[in-house]
């Protein structure tokens, strides 16, 4: 059985959330290969990810380039899929796809572009990409036709050609049951969103995936499991506190939103959300925090010593994952990074759902 595959993070955390400067990259990519990290991921925030992952790829011989996700409906099809093949082909088939809806706010009111059903139209962009991709790489005839997406004219000037290395992976970044179904029926894997609980998986995210997987006709064996946890930890107590803090801001961010809400109501918080909501419209971010106790910070995150995280990540999980992003939106000194590194990467990975 293969041990669990780790990713980090381009950019150090921070408070901005993993955004940076592209004249860090060359430095980072280089040492965190030297750590043994299997991928490497950029958040779609204040760095476009595909530039960044581009910079990654120059300067990286073998992990793996995950864009973690690319925000999908501020795109279209056609730019995603140009984007991935045109890394993939660079990096020497390194390149996952990996993709996310965002919320309503933002792609109407930040992104400027249309809305729609957020689910149904995720699979229709995944097939229309896939749908290139065989034009491209096979041959086929380019001819697209769904409610939200249209491709049927592509022209040699347009047309890549062939990719010597496979088409790239896709996964989609899911957490609701409805998105969650789509990424077994047409993704090669589900990213496990940070704002999720053991509990939340197993209740409501693996019966869903179950029925997308069915719908393709897949089992879990051909199904990657990535999943970006939270994680608090630090070379000494005083730095695993500050971490704490962190983790507690974040666990509120995500919690403030009404599209996460069913996380929260699953174990019963049904008040929790609403009121961080209100808060964060009040700029009470401060407030926010102190309302995540140790039970909610429990139940979103791992906690201990560097030493301790592999266990914890590995009790955790019980077998449902394969590869683990270390979700650490503070900066981790990277004195403890390969002992947490090592010891994740000798657990075994997904075994049975």
């Amino acid at each position: 059985m293969a041990g669990l595959k780790v990713d980090g993070a381009i950019f150090r955390g921070g408070d901005n959330l993993y955004s940076g400067d592209l004249t860090e990259i060359p430095a980072r990519v280089r040492a965190m290969e030297g750590l043994d990290f299997d991928g490497l991921f950029t958040l779609d925030t204040t760095i476009d990810p595909f530039l960044a992952l581009l910079l990654a790829a120059e300067h990286s011989e073998r992990c793996e380039l995950i864009t973690g996700v690319a925000i999908a409906f501020a795109r279209s099809p056609m730019t995603l899929a140009l984007q991935a093949w045109n890394l993939q082909r660079y990096s020497g088939g390194r390149m996952i796809l990996g993709l996310g809806s965002q919320v309503q706010a933002h792609i109407e009111k930040r992104f400027s572009m249309p809305w729609g059903p957020p689910a149904a139209k995720m699979r229709e962009l995944i097939l229309a990409i896939r749908a290139i991709w065989d034009c491209w790489g096979r041959g086929a005839r380019l001819d697209f036709r769904g409610t939200y997406y249209r491709h049927s004219l592509m022209t040699p000037t347009f047309n890549p050609g062939p990719n010597a290395h496979p088409d790239p992976k896709i996964y989609l970044g899911a957490l609701g049951p409805k998105m969650v179904e789509v990424a077994g029926e047409v993704a090669d894997g589900l990213y496990g969103h940070p704002f999720t609980t053991i509990a939340f998986v197993r209740d409501v995210q693996i019966p869903a995936l179950r029925l997308g997987l069915a719908k393709s006709g897949r089992s879990l064996s051909q199904f990657d499991m990535p999943a970006m946890i939270m994680t608090i930890t630090g070379e000494d107590d005083r730095a695993i506190a500050a971490a704490d803090r962190s983790i507690r801001k974040l666990i509120a961010f995500y919690g403030s939103t009404p599209a996460y809400y069913s996380v929260l109501d699953h174990h019963g918080w049904h008040d929790l959300g609403p009121r961080l909501n209100l808060m964060s419209k009040e700029g009470r971010w401060d407030a926010m925090t102190d309302l995540i106790t140790d039970e909610i910070t429990d139940a979103f995150a791992v906690k201990g010593r560097p030493d301790e995280i592999a266990d914890r990540i590995a009790a955790r999980c019980d077998g449902l994952i394969d590869r683990v992003t270390l979700y650490t939106p503070y900066a981790l000194s990277e004195e403890v990074l390969p002992v947490i590194v090592a010891g994740i990467k000798a657990k075994p990975g997904k075994t049975a759902v």
